[in-house]
């Protein structure tokens, strides 16, 4: 497509007052510095849109096509449990949606483009640190085929921007998302009780992403929404939990309705397993460790549930007896999520498998495995790795594993218990290899390298991201022209902490 024009649903579509217009502020010396083509292509993009000045000033929003209406959108939220009723995009506009090759709307979205009415006094800007660390992790997660939104371009803005390392340049991301409609959405408008808005969100989000859910009356949607966000978060949280992945900040306002991973602040994936472990700087007491995300997911499904209240019945107590019903659903949605991922990650069964369901004691395997990795703060990646590269009755590879997991009798019982379940199961020593390496990544985005790649770019070189980005490409094969990339950090290496940027 040419993209002479972009529409944008939000002001034809979202409730009245909760998307403001704000155009951007013009980049003094835009430039570009990463494209991603695979998406481009995706997405219809001609090549002239991503090369040269006039793709720069494109996609810092310093010259956007004509008749773009560009939105910073209004939401709630609770941070850290804190109920926060006026929050809103403070530094990003989208600035409209374009059809991917799949049919699927999908918005655009400038992160760091300037100050909007929701800045709450900031400069509505964003650093290049940031920006390239959400380019890398959301790309990743897309590799990993975790549902997440995507990263197009990352575009200097000429800028110099101040933060809390410092100076450091200023940068725009396009971020592509199938929407961003957050709980913290619903949340604006339950603050100001207004149930006509929180019905048009229910009609925008089946509209939007769930379109089978209109075949019901009318009258049964709202409930019907609200069980698929159930399931979708549950999946989504096991799916991050599969590759040792932390959010960092599962405020309310960082969830969304469609089921994507959205905001990659203060995000990490581990490297030594703990249970609960934190990177993020700002979570001083541990609320959305690895651990506890699961049981993040379903307070804040609680939160969205209670915007729905005026539209699940007439009647306040049927409508709080109905959204209890539905949200009593998510345990074991999760549970059954979570011991398919686990039994996936042992090889019993293949991860792209929806219809085989695993057995409670697959999941209890599973949880052996990673508590004797937690004792000896095991690599996650790397120890499901290590537990594929051979038979589990085999001499060798017990041995093999006694150098990741100490040399105990409980390893040993374990792999006799592991070898016992896959006999009973009929998986074969191939098939067992083929399902785990499709479970298992062997290369993950590490803290380490992130950094490494963003005190590059920040010195005005792009090809350390570059490289991580193509190895990170294919996440289950093993870099043999890279093999560092598997490495964990050195303890002068290791990132202790991740910090809120975009």
């Amino acid at each position: 497509m040419t993209m002479t024009s972009l529409d944008n649903r939000y002001p034809d579509e979202a409730p009245e007052g909760g998307y403001a217009y704000c155009e951007p502020t013009p980049a003094p010396a835009p430039a570009m510095r990463l494209v991603n083509h695979d998406l481009a292509a995706d997405l219809g993009l001609d090549s002239q849109w991503l090369r040269g000045t006039g793709a720069a000033a494109l996609w810092t929003g310093t010259q956007l096509p004509p008749g773009t209406r560009p939105v910073a959108l209004a939401y709630a939220g609770h941070q850290f449990g804190q109920p926060v009723a006026q929050l809103g995009d403070g530094r990003a506009l989208i600035i409209g949606q374009l059809t991917d090759r799949d049919g699927r709307l999908r918005d655009l979205q400038l992160k760091g483009s300037g100050p909007t009415p929701f800045s709450r006094a900031g400069d509505g800007r964003a650093a290049l640190g940031p920006v390239l660390r959400e380019y890398i992790v959301s790309e990743a997660m897309h590799a990993l085929g975790i549902p997440t939104s995507r990263a197009l371009t990352v575009a200097t803005t000429g800028e110099t921007i101040h933060r809390q390392f410092g100076p450091e340049p200023g940068a725009v991301l396009t971020r592509v998302a199938a929407s961003h409609l957050r709980f913290g959405t619903f949340e604006y408008f339950a603050h100001r009780g207004d149930t006509a808005a929180l019905q048009t969100l229910t009609d925008n989000a089946i509209n939007w992403h769930y379109p089978d859910l209109r075949s019901l009356p009318p009258a049964e949607r709202p409930a019907a929404l609200l069980q698929r966000v159930v399931e979708q978060t549950a999946t989504l949280i096991s799916e991050w939990l599969r590759v040792g992945f932390i959010h960092g900040v599962m405020n309310t306002d960082n969830m969304t309705i469609s089921g994507e991973t959205l905001d990659y602040g203060p995000c990490a994936f581990m490297d030594g397993f703990r249970p609960d472990r934190v990177f993020s700087s700002i979570d001083a007491r541990g609320r959305y460790a690895w651990n506890q995300q699961p049981r993040i997911g379903h307070w804040n499904l609680t939160r969205l549930a209670e915007c729905l209240i005026p539209l699940l019945d007439d009647d306040e107590d049927a409508a709080v007896k109905r959204a209890e019903t539905i949200l009593e659903t998510y345990p074991a949605q999760f549970e059954a999520r979570y011991n398919r991922v686990l039994a996936a990650k042992l090889g019993l069964l293949d991860r792209e498998d929806e219809v085989t369901t695993a057995s409670p004691e697959d999941g209890e395997l599973g949880e052996r495995f990673l508590g004797l990795m937690a004792r000896h703060e095991a690599d996650f990646t790397n120890s499901w790795r290590a537990l594929a590269e051979g038979p589990p009755d085999s001499p060798a590879q017990i041995d093999h594993m006694s150098q990741w997991l100490g040399d105990t009798d409980e390893l040993r019982h374990w792999m006799a218990d592991y070898a016992n379940r896959l006999e009973r199961a009929g998986v074969s020593e191939s098939r067992r290899r083929l399902h785990m390496d499709h479970a298992n990544p062997a290369i993950i985005p590490r803290n380490y390298r992130i950094e490494t790649a963003i005190e590059a770019a920040r010195q005005g070189d792009m090809d350390p991201a570059e490289r991580l980005m193509v190895a990170l490409r294919s996440p289950y094969q093993l870099p043999e022209a890279s093999p560092w990339l598997r490495s964990p950090p050195s303890a002068d290496e290791v990132v202790p902490a991740t910090f809120c940027g975009t």
